[in-house]
């Protein structure tokens, strides 16, 4: 009876040992906290800006530092804060009250008052969890944004299967955006500026009401699947669908129209409206990647998306993207992308709209164009990060420019750096 007894207490003091060492040796979803630091400068230029009708220049300069600290809470959790702050300078934003600066009013200038300049800022928190299997992890995430227009709230979540031992990967994701706007309307239309330019401008008496609803209100679902295709080639498939209600128009969007009598104040046309949209709006799209390893060296990564929405605009989006490897330690990353869409039904250029016509807008964004992107980077990775700053080693360093250009005079660039540091 003791013999048995000695055997069972073995028995459990052996299992209890091994279930410690199977735990002890499990891998971890995030094997320590990781930090990066990005910095984005976007530099853009057209003639075509919204905020005066569809006419005028599209100048804007904009710095965007960025923060993500990723802290495991243990073998399967992982907290992620994300912090984003976009502080900008924009020529065709100053022109929401083009006349508080010290030249002449003109929609090619930029106006020297408080509205040529502004801050956005981001907070997205997220939790993940991963199964101990690792086939299966949920996340859920809460954003709050803010700017000088509008204020954001968010919330979402995801969920992740793994199967097929690992080669096939199914993924659901959704997000509810609570927005809403500050009534922000171009200085001639407001109460106390237009009553001034009835008497600044003869015969000059717009026919404008403002906006009843301040609030916007998003909802996205996707689905994505990924399947490791051979050896050397992975595919991924995607739909997304969002659907938004509420006030969908820039308050500030000036709109002109072609059956009005035109009235100027110094350079600058006085609106007849601001824009004015359908307050729902159904988008959806449907995407796919191929990424093909070459060799060590060389990979190529295509992608290719469609989008339509029931505002009458379909779009094409199609990329690619080959890194080489030119050392153990960096990879250079050419690539270009390609995109085109058609006209939303509501949109026509500057003063072109009819006074009858419940829908206008004259932002080119919703306008027919097509554009084309080329980019160029260089991305550093030490896996060994040998490179320390205090408790944290240097596990990557990437360094890219993009060029991006459209056939409506709009051109942009893009100068982007970012850097992951681990703590040890």
């Amino acid at each position: 009876m003791k013999i048995i007894l000695i055997l069972t207490l073995l028995f459990f003091v052996t299992l209890v040992q091994a279930q410690d060492e199977t735990e002890s040796y499990k891998k971890r979803v995030l094997e320590s906290t990781e930090i990066d630091m990005l910095l984005n400068y976007y530099e853009q230029d057209g003639e075509n800006a919204a905020v005066t009708g569809g006419r005028g220049t599209e100048e804007l300069q904009d710095l965007s530092p960025s923060i993500i600290v990723s802290v495991p809470l243990n073998d399967d959790d992982v907290l992620t804060i994300n912090g984003n702050i976009s502080a900008y300078t924009s020529a065709s934003s100053s022109n929401i009250n083009p006349f508080d600066g010290n030249q002449p009013a003109d929609p090619f200038v930029a106006s020297s008052g408080a509205s040529k300049s502004d801050m956005w800022g981001n907070v997205v928190g997220s939790y993940s969890h991963s199964s101990d299997d690792r086939n299966r992890m949920w996340s859920a995430n809460f954003s709050v944004s803010v700017e000088f227009d509008y204020t954001s709230f968010g919330v979402g979540g995801s969920y992740t299967w793994l199967f097929n031992e690992k080669n096939t990967e199914l993924s659901l994701k959704g997000n509810v955006f609570i927005d809403t706007w500050s009534l922000i309307y171009p200085y001639e239309l407001r109460q106390t500026g237009g009553n001034n330019f009835m008497y600044l401008v003869p015969g000059y008496n717009p026919s404008f009401t403002g906006h009843t609803d301040k609030g916007r209100n998003s909802y996205s679902f996707g689905m994505s699947v990924s399947q490791i295709l051979s050896s050397r080639l992975v595919g991924w498939l995607s739909a997304d669908v969002i659907s938004q209600q509420g006030l969908l128009s820039t308050p500030f969007h000036r709109v002109y129209f072609s059956d009005r009598e035109d009235f100027f104040y110094e350079n600058f046309h006085l609106a007849d409206d601001v824009e004015r949209l359908p307050d729902s709006r159904l988008k959806i799209a449907v995407g796919g990647r191929l990424n093909y390893f070459v060799n060590e060296w060389i990979s190529i990564r295509t992608f290719y998306r469609y989008y339509t929405d029931d505002w009458g605009i379909a779009s094409n989006t199609a990329s690619i993207e080959v890194p080489v490897k030119i050392t153990d330690k960096f990879t250079l990353y050419p690539s270009y992308r390609f995109y085109n869409q058609s006209a939303a039904d509501y949109f026509a250029p500057y003063n072109a709209h009819l006074s009858t016509e419940e829908y206008y807008t004259s932002d080119y964004d919703l306008s027919e164009f097509n554009a084309n992107n080329f980019g160029f980077g260089i991305s550093y990775t030490d896996i060994f990060t040998s490179g320390h700053i205090w408790k944290f080693g240097l596990k990557s360093i990437d360094l890219k420019y993009s060029n991006y250009s459209r056939n409506s005079k709009f051109k942009a660039s893009i100068y982007s750096a970012g850097v992951k540091f681990v703590m040890d």
